[in-house]
């Protein structure tokens, strides 16, 4: 047996190398002879640009070159592809903006790229990049979602009036307005959902490389997935073939969504460095992150819920106004329209219609994050139900008992788009309940209000959609000494694969860790990949690694047959040793790898070397669920709140290891709770200025703002559609802790006359709020 195997709580194997400095990150990395670039970015949230003047700054020592818009367009690059294409009202394509790497006529937000200084160092270059001289005459832009819309306001784009980008709708909207008009009861929300700063550890870098002779890139930078940015960089951007361009991607502190595609800079770098033969590396700082990095979320939903006397759902409608920022991402509407099935939740809602607009602002753009759609379409569900809940008088965990989709029903087609396979939604909150002690809050919430506390609970059952679409690849190489190379087309960035895929090929094939190496992000490594997002790399990958590892043991069984002399039906495998039935005749996997290696001892009519790939394309999504349950205490006097509990029940399907599973659940909890209490990017409305351009203004959660969680899994309705029965986990906990913490802070506040609360939920809104009292 080996040391480690599925299902055990192993520590993440990479940890001591990074820990002890061995990561390899974007910025560690460094080539001969590099020179340095920088970004002149607009002060400007919105402005022509009529005139650039470079010779101050080309003139300054150390100074390369300085490429503006018209180097750009003349060296013919195409623009930053955006692979979501969504429709207009009328039903023609949505307007793509160009987006090539430096603009040409207009900036549209602050930190918009202008200008690019390429220098000895990088000292040198942000010293030149303060002498451009750039003549802007500004306009009226607009930044909040609120006012995109308003009359009068300048469009961003001309192409885009009223600053519309596309219209989506999903859903029977007759039904649904049929049941709204009879409901016995309906109630109505406002919904803001606001926008959020992705805020990774490690801050974008990149270094780009061209290799003259072969007429080849090569692109160092973080990713999601390399051979994902290769495909969107090569012919679309820089119009030669894949093969063409090699992108490497080592180690990543942190991405979320973020990382997912092609960002300017890369571009930039590549196109320096061909132009001056040596290789350009950008490290940006955390004030650019602020300023230009894809942000998130940022919805304004409009929310109705009909019930029926008994308080069943009889209906469901959002409509949701989405801003894109001033430019598409490669993933820019997906976040917005590609999750909506989860408005759906784990309820039996006959009729739902959801209705998004896409909507331009001078910002920067936004992309995917940690959920990208589900935690906002979870986030209006569950606080509806809340709301409902107060106002019939029924209990919310009563009101969602009654509306379940039962066990027996499953599977089940439900009123938007999903179509559960697996799941015990009622149980998970039975054991979520009982875990938070439910039934006695009233008693808690009475000894509060003794000592001048206000406290609350709240629910939020979710489910969401993970893992679907996508193929996923893997490789296994045994060498000559019988060790072993994993190659995956997923990306490890934090997630644990390092980890998590040694213990899965050692249960398979019966190897130790320390036999097997690991290997990513490579484009010319791994022969192919998707990458790491949506919580599919332990399915998908881990899937396709199983596959790999299926064919190493079909292979090495023949090698086997061929030394035991034995029919191969006669031979079985466990524990990383073949064995003849009935006998002590055997042979390890390891040597059958060694004799394959070798032409003299393989079998005639076998190929030498024991290597071995599979693809695996996931016939249907997995649908990972749970109950989560947040419990606060404010002081009304300040408006200063704790998380006093909170518990989360989670169905991820197989764990394959509960240690790594609870680092992924606490991770997006804490996401989760950060946008509900203290996760905001402002701007100023009159002059488009950005308010929150550091971690001083940008406030961002920490070890005592939460409390020690308490978790349980539910392993008893693995997916069907899986081979392991895996469902996901990266983003459960950032789903399922938005509505509950907000639910738990709306119920602390109701008694006072509070109904509602936007996020985040600081001290000074909710003293606010308390002080409104009705209606508020």
């Amino acid at each position: 047996m080996t040391k480690f195997g599925i299902g055990q709580g192993v520590p993440r194997w990479e940890d001591p190398r990074l820990l002890r400095g061995g990561g390899r990150y974007s910025d560690d990395l460094n080539r001969p002879g590099q020179a340095y670039g920088y970004v002149v970015r607009s002060p400007h949230a919105h402005a022509k640009i009529l005139s650039i003047d470079a010779n101050a700054a080309s003139a300054k020592p150390g100074v390369l070159a300085i490429y503006t818009g018209s180097d750009i367009l003349e060296a013919g690059y195409g623009s930053v592809p955006c692979l979501v294409a969504r429709e207009k009202a009328d039903g023609s394509p949505m307007f793509s903006p160009p987006n090539l790497p430096l603009r040409q006529d207009r900036a549209r937000y602050v930190g918009d790229y202008v200008a690019f200084v390429v220098a000895e160092t990088l000292s040198q270059a942000r010293d030149a990049a303060e002498l451009v001289e750039i003549d802007y005459e500004p306009l009226p832009s607009v930044t909040a979602t609120k006012d995109t819309r308003r009359d009068g306001v300048q469009d961003v784009w001309d192409e885009a009036p009223g600053n519309v980008c596309f219209v989506f709708e999903q859903g029977d909207a007759d039904a649904v307005d049929t049941a709204i008009e009879n409901a016995h009861h309906v109630t109505a929300l406002d919904l803001e959902i606001s926008r959020v700063a992705v805020s990774p550890m490690e801050p974008r870098a990149c270094i780009g490389d061209y290799d003259r002779f072969e007429e080849r890139y090569t692109l160092y930078t973080g990713t999601q997935g390399p051979h994902l940015v290769r495909q969107a960089m090569a012919e679309p951007m820089l119009r030669v073939p894949q093969n063409k361009l090699r992108v490497v991607s080592y180690d990543m502190g942190g991405a979320f969504g973020m990382r997912s595609g092609p960002y300017c800079e890369n571009l930039l770098c590549l196109h320096a460095a061909k132009m001056l033969g040596r290789p350009v590396k950008w490290v940006g700082d955390r004030a650019e992150h602020f300023m230009a990095d894809d942000q998130a979320r940022d919805n304004l939903s409009s929310v109705e819920l009909a019930l029926d006397g008994n308080g069943k759902f009889l209906a469901f409608r959002v409509k949701t106004v989405a801003n894109l920022g001033a430019y598409l991402t490669m993933f820019g509407p997906h976040s917005s329209t590609n999750n909506l099935g989860t408005l759906a939740g784990t309820y039996t809602t006959p009729a739902i219609y959801t209705h998004v607009t896409g909507v331009f602002s001078n910002t920067p753009s936004t992309g995917p994050y940690r959920g990208a759609g589900r935690p906002e379409a979870a986030y209006v569900l569950e606080r509806i139900i809340d709301t409902a809940a107060a106002e019939m008088g029924i209990d919310p965990a009563e009101l969602r008992r009654r509306n379940y989709i039962p066990e027996a029903a499953l599977p089940y087609q439900t009123g938007l788009v999903f179509n559960y396979d697996s799941g015990q939604f009622e149980k998970n909150m039975d054991t979520a309940l009982a875990m938070a002690d439910y039934d006695t809050f009233e008693e808690r919430r009475t000894t509060a209000k003794s000592e001048g506390k206000l406290r609350g609970i709240g629910i939020s059952n979710v489910i969401e959609q993970a893992a679907g679409g996508f193929p996923e690849w893997a490789e296994i190489r045994f060498d000559p000494s019988g060790t072993v190379t994993v190659v995956m087309g997923t990306h490890n960035h934090g997630q644990g694969h390092e980890t998590v895929f040694r213990q899965m090929l050692s249960d398979k094939l019966g190897l130790e860790f320390e036999q097997i190496h690991y290997q990513q992000g490579d484009s010319d490594h791994g022969m192919a990949g998707t990458g790491t997002f949506g919580s599919r790399s332990s399915g998908v990958g881990g899937a396709s690694l199983m596959m790999a590892a299926e064919k190493i043991v079909d292979k090495a069984r023949q090698m086997a047959s061929h030394h035991l002399e034995a029919a191969e039906e006669d031979i079985a495998f466990a524990d990383g040793t073949f064995t003849v039935t009935g006998t002590d005749k055997s042979i390890s996997l390891i040597e059958c790898a060694k004799l394959l290696q070798n032409f003299v001892t393989a079998p005639p009519g076998m190929d030498v070397g024991l290597n071995e790939w599979a693809s695996w394309r996931p016939p249907a999504p997995t649908y990972p669920n749970g109950c989560h349950v947040a419990e606060v205490e404010i002081d009304p006097e300040t408006g200063e709140l704790d998380i006093t509990r909170y518990v989360a029940v989670d169905d991820v399907g197989t764990v394959l290891n509960p240690l790594l599973l609870d680092g992924q659940l606490h991770g997006g909890i804490v996401q989760g709770a950060g946008q509900i209490l203290m996760e905001n990017v402002v701007w100023d409305s009159a002059s488009g200025q950005l308010n929150t351009g550091s971690f001083m203004d940008y406030v961002m959660p920490r070890a005592d703002n939460l409390p020690n969680f308490q978790s349980a899994v539910n392993e008893d309705a693995p997916s069907p559609t899986n081979p392991m029965g895996i469902k996901g986990a990266g983003e459960a906990g950032c789903v399922g802790a938005m509505p509950a913490l907000m639910n738990a802070i709306v119920d602390a506040l109701r008694p006072t006359g509070v109904r509602t609360l936007d996020m985040p939920a600081t001290p000074r809104r909710i003293w606010e709020a308390l002080n409104r009292g009705e209606n508020s």
